[in-house]
């Protein structure tokens, strides 16, 4: 569990992004993940986060980015909520 507030925002920031990036085509977790490695070498770059949350901020969105549900269109479950009732 993330508990830095600026930690929190990156991670935020971050899964915005691979959301945005799913409804833009982008379905390759392979190109999302190259997306977070330049994101995750930005920040240790800049050493704006220490070491040691960079760590566990990449943890935590790579179990994001490999759970489908969080790439679900709402809209797709509607249709097929609709279409079942039928």
């Amino acid at each position: 569990m993330l508990q830095d507030a600026i930690v929190i925002r990156q991670y935020q920031k971050i899964t915005d992004s691979l959301v945005e990036m799913s409804e833009r085509g982008y379905r390759s977790t392979d190109e999302m993940r190259l997306f977070l490695d330049g994101y995750l070498s930005a920040l240790r770059f800049t050493n704006a986060v220490e070491a040691h949350h960079i760590h566990r901020l990449e943890e935590e969105v790579i179990r994001f980015l490999y759970d489908s549900s969080n790439f679900a269109s709402p809209y797709e479950f509607e249709f097929e909520v609709e279409r079942g009732e039928r």
